[in-house]
């Protein structure tokens, strides 16, 4: 089973969505209307919480904590920005707004993965996401085994990384999955070869200037 959280008032269509889709057991979400209730009564096990929105005044610290057998590792919380309008363009091909939207979905799912994070997108769902390696390039390798697995085609689909290419391999093997546009933080010594990798492959190449970083 699984869990489906929204941020928004849960309705009909919604209710549907989730009875027709992969199996739930819980739903979360702001509000549920009552016809949406009513359609989720079709599954007497699948439970429904209301959690109501987070007051105007809450606050979160802004400090993120990491246990060690040390002590404890403290650094400012990735807050997913910065987005689009601060990234810089540094390939031939420039990706379209569809595309620079679906990056930035890409982007912000990336914070949530363990590096070394590659997360594959398209249509705003996550299509494949390699994780916790040691190599960049074994993780988009199972990123795009993972989408291969589940279904998935990547042909056009973006790509986001949560640190910068070390070497080319990675742009090559997620180009061979058919990722079109790739965003990444950039600052490798070798970001020349990887953007010469990406504008002979085709691809919209796009630098943040900052990196998720997840342990």
């Amino acid at each position: 089973g699984g869990i489906v959280a929204l941020n928004r008032t849960l309705d009909t269509d919604t209710a549907h969505a989730v009875l027709d889709g992969p199996f739930a057991e819980l739903l979360i979400a702001p509000s549920v209307d009552e016809q949406a209730l009513a359609v989720l009564a079709e599954r007497p096990a699948l439970r429904v919480l209301a959690c109501g929105t987070l007051d105007a005044g809450t606050k979160t610290t802004e400090l993120h904590g990491q246990h060690i057998r040390a002590g404890l590792l403290v650094q400012q919380r990735d807050r997913a920005g910065p987005w689009s309008a601060d990234w810089q363009c540094v390939s031939r091909r420039s990706a379209s707004a569809t595309e620079l939207a679906e990056l930035e979905f890409a982007w912000l799912l990336c914070q949530f993965v363990k590096s070394n994070a590659i997360v594959c997108t398209g249509g705003r769902r996550s299509l494949g996401i390699g994780a916790g390696q040691s190599s960049r390039v074994f993780s988009v390798r199972i990123a795009a085994l993972r989408a291969a697995e589940a279904g998935h085609s990547l042909e056009g689909a973006a790509l986001a990384s949560d640190a910068f290419f070390p070497f080319a391999d990675g742009i090559e093997v997620a180009a061979e999955a058919g990722i079109l546009c790739v965003v990444q933080p950039g600052g490798s010594r070798r970001d020349e070869e990887v953007i010469a990798a990406a504008d002979r492959l085709g691809m919209s190449m796009l630098f943040t200037g900052r990196r998720h970083f997840r342990h």
